[in-house]
């Protein structure tokens, strides 16, 4: 009907057009005939449609897909989580269970997410999720699949992350915790601030007015964090006095901190073998807590609860690591040329520990307790020149080596590249972004 209506108007018009021409060469054009006096010729054509059982059957025919991410929270159940991603499939349910890699996803960490493909009937064609054990561990992939044949498979293999690098700023109010929350900056990066700055800056005495600058890395994977690497670059002003460190990895070693000027900022010794403490008791006369008499403390008493882990201040071999009288469970460790330091009231040794261990700076060699002549936890920590106790609080130490000579040119383009990004960062620079962007 609707054909018929639109093939008779193009008609008529053709009709009237053909008309109008034929009068065209005459001076004078008479009236038009009227419309209704033109001969009018229907066309009918007949249109085949699809039937409506043939597009359903279409449609039915051609299977669908659909893809679906959910991050696990606390306290999910497998059964739970693959219900919120729209998982309806026992199989796969008891396949992620039984099998040993597909069951670590029961171990991913709250805030992770998980990604699946289902069919239209909520059968599992694919899952995957990232893993991270440890900060310092590479990102793993866990997978389950389908292979051609339609079984449930699993593969663990290491994840492909897209590397960032992150720049941020902060102000010292109250605490260096205090400001890195402030700024939104992870508490892994928060303690690598303290490890690049620790041998020149006391942490436990900030000023408020400190700040600091940091550029570090981080690594995602799909939009989601991964996991933040290393600091690659920081600035810290304390008391009116600027510190700068820059990472990098000289050729043959293994890394480590350098001023911009290429001298490493790792001190010989660290001031402190514990992080974060409270001295109380220095290096000087005192009345025993034993025995009761005025004697001389050859030593530094860090104040710690139980277990807190005790770090060797430099690289060194185990010398002894045994119970030693009032001394308790005590490790003395020889270092370079007429350098020992003792960790004396240990509650436990670490593993590993023992004679003729080789350890480097920072690493974990025991756990704060109370054995020996102790009247409560806490690390009695001595520093010793030939035998001699030294007060290891103002003892001078030399610095590691600088880098050496063939490494400066390639430490100058990445000293070069963080001085750039710090200039960004600074008050005045970024005061005069926000000038140019309001104009």
């Amino acid at each position: 009907m609707f054909g018929s209506t639109r093939a008779s108007r193009i008609v008529s018009f053709s009709a009237l057009f053909f008309a109008v021409c034929a009068f065209g060469a005459v001076g004078v054009a008479p009236m038009a005939p009227d419309a209704a006096d033109l001969p009018v010729k229907k066309i009918t054509q007949q249109l085949d449609l699809p039937q409506l059982d043939e597009q359903v059957a279409a449609l039915e025919a051609s299977e669908q897909h659909f893809i679906r991410e959910e991050k696990v929270q606390r306290g999910d159940t497998l059964g739970a989580l693959l219900l919120r991603l729209g998982v309806d499939d026992d199989e796969a349910n008891q396949f992620i269970k039984a099998d040993t890699v597909a069951r670590k996803l029961l171990q991913v960490r709250p805030g992770k997410a998980v990604r699946v493909q289902t069919n239209d009937e909520g059968e599992l064609e694919w899952l995957q999720t990232t893993m991270l054990d440890s900060a310092d561990k590479p990102a793993r992939n866990i997978v389950v699949s389908r292979d051609a044949s339609g079984k449930l498979v699993s593969a663990d293999s290491a994840a492909k992350l897209e590397r960032r690098v992150e720049m941020r700023s902060g102000a010292i109010r109250s605490s260096l915790f205090a400001a890195t929350d402030e700024a939104n900056i992870p508490d892994n990066i928060a303690t690598q601030i303290v490890s690049m700055f620790e041998t020149n800056i006391d942490f436990r005495h900030l000023q408020r007015g400190d700040h600091f600058n940091i550029v570090y890395e981080s690594f995602w994977q799909n939009g989601e964090l991964v996991k933040n690497g290393r600091v690659l670059a920081g600035e810290f002003s304390n008391a009116g006095k600027l510190y700068q460190s820059v990472w990098f990895d000289e050729a043959g070693g293994q890394g480590g901190y350098y001023g911009f000027d290429g001298k490493s900022l790792k001190k010989a010794f660290l001031r402190s073998p514990l992080e974060f403490t409270r001295v109380s008791s220095g290096f000087s006369m005192r009345l025993h807590p034993i025995s009761g008499q005025w004697k001389a403390h050859k030593g530094v008493d860090f104040a710690a609860v139980s277990g807190t882990p005790i770090r060797a201040s430099g690289d060194g071999v185990v010398e002894s690591a045994s119970h030693s009288g009032g001394y308790g469970n005590l490790v003395v460790l020889k270092h370079w040329s007429n350098y020992s330091t003792a960790y004396a009231h240990m509650s436990r040794f670490a593993a590993g520990i023992r004679k003729g261990s080789k350890v480097s700076q920072g690493e974990v060699i025991g756990y704060v307790g109370t054995t020996g002549w102790s009247t409560g936890p806490h690390l009695h920590y001595e520093f010793r020149v030939n035998n001699e106790a030294r007060d290891p609080m103002s003892v001078s130490v030399p610095n590691a080596p600088p880098l050496a000579a063939n490494d400066m040119s390639r430490f100058k383009t990445v000293a070069d590249d963080m001085s750039h990004r710090f200039t960004l960062l600074r008050p005045e620079r970024q005061a005069e972004v926000m000038k140019l962007a309001s104009r």
